[in-house]
């Protein structure tokens, strides 16, 4: 299992989000409150963010844990963003993948991590390959589950899906092929955020004038924060979120959520 974190805001260093608060991605890399499987997240990191005037973002990841490198500390401290997406990462298998392995996950103007397992992995997957043009499965920037599940999702987003349809469709297919996976996804292009809860915590905070902050736990004990229910898929963008309930297939059937009603921010 991993920790990740998604942030819309005005412009700030990325350390206001990601190091500074009291239970921030580098407290959650080796002390997380509220994850189910795992205990420690000390198999890689990344960190991707917009820069101003550039629709392509720009990406931070090392194989190692999040609070040996002090590299990151600096570039957290000074690199200014309006939104970003940050993951501590705890391998489900052993590989040697490394930093290819570590989210965020890239292509164009997006950003992926996914925090959970696949299981019977690899097996399991077989049934969604042809799914996929063969390029894309030539293109896996390593063999491990989450890479394989961008690749779903960035098949759909390449077709025209937006953010939520598009992690909604893979979240259902993948729940189909192989159940009782954990398939907590997240996904940005830094305008809006999608995610999905499925098997796994996630919780949301926004407020007039503050970030819209999507992770898979709270950073602080400040008011404001809200858990999103499992089997749920959130939507937001800087003025407002939205919740829907994910409906598990049945019969075969991938069922997609209606249009969810967004809450504004008040």
């Amino acid at each position: 299992m991993c920790r990740h974190i998604a942030v819309l805001g005005p412009d700030a260093p990325l350390a206001e989000s990601l190091t500074d608060p009291p239970y921030s991605l580098v407290r959650q890399s080796w002390a997380p409150r509220h994850q189910r499987n795992g205990t420690v997240n000390a198999d890689g990191f990344g960190v991707g963010w917009y820069a101003p005037g550039d629709p392509l973002p720009a990406r931070y990841r090392r194989a190692g844990p999040i609070w040996g490198d002090e590299s990151f500390a600096d570039i957290a401290r000074v690199v200014r963003t309006r939104a970003l997406l940050a993951a501590v990462r705890d391998a489900t298998f052993a590989g040697g993948d490394g930093e290819a392995a570590a989210a965020p996950f890239a292509g164009g103007p997006w950003l992926f991590s996914h925090n959970g397992a696949v299981a019977g992995w690899p097996d399991t997957a077989e049934a969604l390959v042809p799914l996929l043009p063969p390029g894309a499965l030539l293109r896996l920037t390593a063999r491990c589950d989450s890479a394989f599940v961008w690749a779903l999702v960035e098949h759909r987003l390449l077709g025209g899906e937006p953010l939520g349809r598009a992690l909604a469709g893979t979240v259902t297919a993948l729940a189909r092929a192989a159940p009782g996976s954990r398939l907590n996804l997240l996904l940005t292009d830094g305008a809006q955020v999608a995610a999905t809860a499925w098997g796994d915590s996630l919780w949301y905070r926004a407020g007039p004038g503050e970030r819209t902050v999507v992770a898979s736990e709270p950073y602080d004990d400040a008011p404001g924060w809200s858990e999103v229910p499992d089997r749920s898929l959130l939507t937001a963008d800087r003025t407002g979120v939205a919740v829907s309930s994910l409906t598990p297939p049945t019969s075969g059937i991938a069922r997609f959520p209606d249009s969810p009603r967004k809450e504004p921010v008040q």
